[in-house]
């Protein structure tokens, strides 16, 4: 990877969000941003430059999939790959979560290890 990728994690457990900056840190990614639903992440989304974005999908005011269509169809944000992340692996959620564009899928409690394999095997698909 040439330039540091800047993520955006959104999750409305600040304890959650705190946890994913962790690891992403420890991974090697620094660089992150943190929005407490979907309203506040689109708008950072549309004002800042982000490589990737890491959402929770059971958020108040706007989910992780609402977010996901919200990305999907803006022009400027469309590339971006999501990694949704859920505490329930319904069966449901996953496929609507790849039909909807989203570039993976993790399940809570996750560990280092995992997020870091999740986000090599994006990065690989991507070409980054």
């Amino acid at each position: 990877m040439t330039s540091p990728m800047k993520f955006l994690i959104v999750d409305d457990f600040s304890t959650m969000r705190r946890i994913v900056r962790n690891l992403l840190k420890e991974i090697g990614h620094a660089d992150a941003d943190e929005a407490e639903d979907g309203v506040a992440a689109l708008a950072k989304l549309r004002n800042g430059a982000f490589n990737f974005v890491v959402s929770d999908i059971n958020m108040p005011n706007m989910n992780g999939f609402e977010l996901l269509a919200e990305i999907k169809k803006d022009e400027k944000l469309k590339h971006l790959p999501v990694l949704m992340v859920t505490a329930e692996a319904r069966k449901e959620d996953i496929v609507m979560a790849a039909q909807n564009g989203a570039a993976g899928y993790i399940v809570k409690p996750f560990t280092k290890a995992t997020l870091e394999d999740k986000l090599a095997n994006i990065f690989k698909k991507l070409g980054l």
